[in-house]
């Protein structure tokens, strides 16, 4: 169904807002490669040339939908440090669940999950080799969460901490090997062990 838009009347960011909306869904069904130009287009209501305007070329709107998608679980990590300021192991733990029960849901993980079987992987260099923008993103988020705590490790100690930790729940958020709660334990202990509590 495709919506009926008037490119005059929406905002840049609203429309940007459908076209990845679009993206999402046609992925979450499809495959990223049932995603063209002008099939976005035609489902949102609008010209080809505007997706080009509003979203850039494939590869920008691969990143758009990505980067869109991890908003959402890092909503989830400000909302876990934001609530258990007391305690960084407990925010990590929360943070954790919360992270790996939403990826269970994820139309964009699971199938760029499912595309690793596949030969439809032009997303998987986003959250793997090209993970640059999602890792950092990631990072900047952890490391402002952390104001809250008072920890015995040195500024680039807190940087690898942060890393181990975001590279370890991406690796369960693509491959689980347990419940969210279990790894949620396994990585509050390793927490504990490397600020020392």
């Amino acid at each position: 169904m495709a919506y009926a838009l008037d490119p005059a009347a929406k905002p840049l960011a609203s429309m940007s807002e459908r076209v990845i909306d679009a993206a999402t869904r046609i992925t979450a069904a499809e495959g990223w490669s049932a995603v063209t130009m002008s099939r976005l287009a035609q489902d949102v209501g609008v010209s080809r040339q505007t997706v080009y305007n509003v979203v850039g070329s494939k590869e920008e709107l691969a990143k758009a939908v990505v980067l869109t998608e991890l908003g959402r679980f890092l909503s989830v990590v400000e909302n876990s440090f934001e609530e258990h300021t007391d305690s960084l192991v407990d925010a990590v733990r929360a943070a954790t669940v919360g992270v790996l029960e939403l990826a269970v849901d994820s139309r964009i993980l699971r199938s760029v999950v499912a595309a690793t079987h596949g030969s439809d992987t032009d997303l998987l260099p986003l959250l793997t080799t090209h993970a640059g923008p999602l890792l950092a993103q990631t990072r900047a988020v952890v490391a402002h969460g952390l104001r809250h705590y008072q920890t015995p490790l040195t500024g680039g100690q807190i940087g690898i901490a942060i890393d181990t930790v975001v590279r370890l729940v991406l690796s369960h958020a693509m491959q689980p090997s347990g419940s969210p709660e279990d790894v949620a334990d396994e990585l509050a202990w390793i927490t504990g062990r490397i600020v020392g509590y």
